[in-house]
């Protein structure tokens, strides 16, 4: 009883500082009622987390357990028999098809803006949850396929489908640029590498005033048209968004069943091991940088139409960090987790918009709460799933 009370009494202490501490700092920029509600939750969290460390380990393991549910769901998902596995996707494809029909202008344009989120997700994923290549400056490839179709459609009108595959196409290509010199680097050095294209590729549009505008952006961008009909409403391009993302998860899909996909597992799990077995690591980095580039550079052509307008502040470093927390949340290597992540952080902000000056505490807060007590994500592949349950336990 007296090992409890001191402990409880040490949590409460803890607690107080760091409310007392958060609040002197929150006061001249929140003000005194807002800091204090502030103060308030960041102390209730702490006093949450140092109980948490304070748990015998028999009921740490116990509540890892619980909290990994959800991976003992995908897992007993992939086991349900093939027909149930296919129809299951279409079915909620069909569903989200059928909602659009009811939603307002609003709540469809955040869906559309989730869906291009979700499409860059699924190329980030390629490079990052399969070939386990860390890159961090991946919205560059989405800034070259919406200048693509922002240059090519304003000065020669070119049309918006033929543009569609261009962009992807000419992302690829500085997605092979991008790999080549990067063949021999692993972990932080790769991080930084690719950290320093997606800045280059910013810096270059924010100067080259002749092609790009410079930072004025490139206004009048045409929207989408087919046979006559243009592409005006939210609906429109929630449809359009929708379609993509549905053929961008189906190539994903079967990517990760596929002889290259589990090539690239093997090179995540231990590239001098799978180099030792034959499998080639250089061509297959190269592959995963062009693949994953050509779905951002899809992804921002999308968004060039649907904005009509582009500046390079919209292609900046928070993107590719915003892109990269929604792979880690849904799960490196599940494309069903990654559609998750994607569109439960697209949709974060605007829930939270009533608490405006509180968005970003509640978003990292969260984000590490799950990396301490959920690291393989939201909905982790079977592999990834019992790769980290077999490293916490004991």
């Amino acid at each position: 009883m007296k090992i409890a009370k001191g402990l409880a009494d040490n949590l409460w202490a803890r607690a107080a500082g760091w409310t007392a501490a958060f609040y002197l700092m929150a006061v001249p920029l929140l003000g005194a009622g807002r800091a204090l509600w502030v103060a308030l939750g960041v102390a209730a969290l702490q006093a949450v987390l140092l109980a948490l460390d304070h748990l015998t380990p028999g009921a740490r393991q116990q509540f890892r357990r619980v909290v990994a549910g959800g991976g003992a769901f995908a897992g007993r998902f992939g086991r349900l028999p093939s027909w149930v596995r296919t129809a299951a996707p279409l079915a909620l494809l069909a569903a989200v098809a059928l909602s659009g029909l009811g939603l307002g202008p609003y709540t469809l344009d955040v869906a559309t803006n989730a869906g291009i989120y979700v499409l860059l997700a699924l190329g980030l994923n390629v490079v990052v949850g399969m070939a386990g290549l860390l890159v961090l400056g991946f919205i560059a490839f989405s800034a070259v396929g919406a200048y693509t179709y922002g240059i090519l459609g304003t000065q020669m009108h070119l049309s918006f489908w033929l543009a569609l595959p261009l962009g992807g196409l000419l992302a690829a290509c500085f997605g092979l640029l991008l790999g080549l010199p990067t063949l021999r680097l692993r972990g932080d050095y790769l991080a930084i590498v690719t950290l320093g294209f997606g800045e280059i590729t910013r810096i270059t549009l924010n100067n080259w005033n002749s092609l790009t505008h410079g930072p004025n952006g490139i206004l009048g961008i045409p929207p989408p048209s087919l046979f006559g009909f243009t592409f005006s409403q939210p609906r429109h391009y929630f449809y359009l968004v929708l379609a993509l993302v549905a053929l961008a998860a189906f190539c994903s899909r079967r990517l990760e069943r596929s002889r290259l996909g589990r090539a690239w597992v093997a090179m995540r799990e231990d590239e001098t091991a799978a180099e030792s077995m034959g499998v080639p690591t250089l061509r297959l980095k190269l592959l995963a940088f062009m693949i994953a580039a050509f779905w951002g550079g899809v992804a921002g052509v999308v968004f060039a139409s649907k904005q009509l307008f582009i500046s390079p502040e919209s292609f900046n470093f928070l993107e590719s960090v915003m892109v990269l927390c929604m792979v880690v949340l849904g799960g490196m290597g599940s494309v069903p987790g990654v559609i998750v992540g994607a569109v439960l952080l697209a949709f974060l902000p605007e829930v939270l918009r009533g608490v405006a000056e509180y968005r970003l505490i509640v978003f990292g807060l969260a984000m590490i709460l799950l990396m301490q007590y959920r690291p393989q994500g939201l909905w982790p592949s079977t592999h990834r799933f019992e790769e980290t349950a077999g490293e916490a336990s004991p």
